[in-house]
């Protein structure tokens, strides 16, 4: 196996890195190649470098099913509020 070419500055470091007994990267050392898929659509927006737009998009989400859930609740409250208010007769009403 062929070392890996470096630029012209890095190779005193990487001569001095390989005297002195120090391990070699861990992909030099794997030799055989890794199966890999290619990336569908969704994990091709969250691997690019844009990842801002993911994390807001999240967010929009989230921000949503919260608000969803406090109108849903508000409006069971406001229909349990009117069926006790039928329920419960008030002061000025006769028995």
């Amino acid at each position: 196996m062929t070392p890996p070419t470096f630029l012209p500055g890095l190779q005193a470091v990487a001569d001095t890195v390989r005297d002195a007994g120090m391990t070699t990267a861990y992909d030099s050392i794997w030799g055989g190649a890794v199966p890999t898929q290619a990336p569908g659509p969704i994990e091709q927006v969250m691997l690019s470098e844009d990842k801002l737009f993911v994390v807001l998009a999240v967010v929009l989400l989230i921000w949503i099913g919260i608000s969803i859930f406090v109108l849903r609740t508000d409006r069971r409250i406001d229909a349990l509020e009117r069926t006790v208010g039928k329920g419960i007769p008030h002061e000025d009403d006769e028995l």
